[in-house]
């Protein structure tokens, strides 16, 4: 199972002091916009969102068909595919992507100790 880009998005009280915190530690913003409360953050391969008002817990989140720099790759799962291998197992969903559908579409499930993840595809 191709999962993609993997970060970890934050449901943060300030995205002001969080990006000030997060540029201090190496991070430059890669995407998003402040005004609407949202960024994305880069350091080297490593991603983070930051959400301020979105959600209400921090989320896992992986992207079907995008790396790090959210370029698309060769070769991916969609994400239906994902979540009809995940739901044979047996594990329940928080929400559905439309299985007929093609293109963008997310679910959501928790993994056992309650985190939500996240699985977004934006292609």
């Amino acid at each position: 199972m191709k999962l993609g880009a993997f970060s970890v998005s934050l449901n943060v009280k300030d995205i002001h002091i969080s990006k000030t915190f997060y540029e201090a530690l190496g991070f430059k913003v890669f995407a998003g916009d402040l005004e609407k409360k949202y960024l994305i953050m880069k350091n080297d391969t490593t991603l983070i969102g930051l959400f301020q008002g979105m959600f209400e817990n921090n989320i896992l989140t992986f992207n079907p068909g995008w790396d790090s720099n959210a370029k698309t790759l060769e070769s991916f799962d969609d994400v239906r595919k994902i979540q009809k291998d995940i739901k044979s197992k047996g594990i329940t969903m928080i929400n559905e992507a439309n299985e007929s559908s093609d293109g963008p579409a997310s679910f959501m499930i928790k993994d056992p100790d309650g985190n939500t993840i996240l699985i977004d595809q934006h292609i």
